[in-house]
Formats: structure tokens, sequence, C-alpha cells
């Protein structure tokens, strides 16, 4: 499923405002942080998933493995079940090209890095296209992996249902187990 409209160019750079405000209204995901699963890791640790942001567009990318980025809107394990959109009224200046740009940056950066699952990794990514574009969100001005982690566990919306079950059900299904053979 991709989050972008296949008929119309994925750059922004150049487009005037009243096409950014078009392009927010088709694609309600755009300037959002992105969550999915992580399995099996979500299973036990349901905070821990895989992330990404997405441009003004609504296109997904995220840091998919070594010198590997997804920008073409599909993540790297599947569609996302969580998002949290991120008012970019604090940016310096710039507004949606300047978010783009920077994601652009971090892509570019990206590319040219080993995968790192505990301290290189999809969420640092993301942190390094926030702290490029330097804006300020939920009171946060400085991005790392942890922040961005708890930010979206917390304050992320779920996109549908299933998204809740499956971040949330293999998790309660291990508590069970748990707690009934300590029972037995």
């Amino acid at each position: 499923h991709n989050m972008a409209s296949s008929n119309h160019d994925d750059t922004c750079i150049g487009n005037n405002h009243h096409h950014h405000q078009q392009q927010q209204q088709l694609h309600p995901l755009a300037f959002s942080i992105l969550w999915s699963p992580l399995p099996p890791i979500t299973w036990f640790l349901p905070f821990i998933g895989h992330m990404g942001i997405t441009t003004s567009h609504g296109t997904a990318c995220d840091f998919q493995g070594p010198y590997t980025v997804g920008d073409r809107g599909k993540m790297a394990f599947g569609t996302a079940t969580r998002a949290l959109q991120i008012d970019i009224t604090s940016l310096p200046a710039g507004g949606a090209e300047q978010w783009d740009n920077a994601i652009a940056e971090a892509n570019a950066e990206y590319r040219t890095r080993m995968h790192n699952i505990c301290c290189d990794n999809c969420h640092s990514h993301v942190a390094f296209a926030l702290n490029d574009m330097e804006i300020t969100a939920f009171g946060i001005r400085q991005w790392d992996m942890v922040k961005l982690c708890f930010l979206v566990f917390f304050k992320g919306r779920f996109l549908s249902l299933g998204g809740f079950v499956k971040q949330f059900l293999p998790f309660g299904l291990f508590l069970l187990i748990v707690i009934l053979v300590r029972l037995l």
C-alpha cells in the first residue's frame, strides 16, 4: 500500500504554498513519524518497533538495512500501524520545503551507513532528519532514538484496530502464558 499518490511528482522543491495545502488535504499522513511492529521483538517489548518519516506528500521514508533507505512509500516491515503528525510551524524557515530537504539529506546520509539495531537504526534516521531541520515539537529540540521511541509509544495514534492488535496481542498472550505457568 503506497501512501503517496502515483499521479504527481514526489519532489516538493519549488512547489508553492497552495500546492502544499492541497497535498496535506490529500495525504493525512504528511509530516508524520510512522511506526510499525518489528516481529518478534515487538511481541515481547511492545514499545520497540520500526520507524519511518513521511514527506510533505505523505510518502514514507525509512532506514531499512545496511546502506538501504526506502523512499517510495513502502516501509520495510509493512504498512505503518501508528502515526504521529508533527506541527511544522516551529520550523525556522522554509516550512514544507525545509521538512522535505531534511528528509532527503537524512536519506542520502543513511544510504552510506551500516545498520546497527542498537545504535544506528531506523529511529536514528528519523532523529537525523528532525535534528537537521531544527524542528521543536512536543517540547523536544534535540531528537534521539529513545525520545522518539517513547514519544510515538505514548502519543502516536493507531491507524486501525488491527494496528493495535498487532502491537499488543502477542505481548498480551505472552503475559497470559507466563501468568498461567506461574499459577500451575
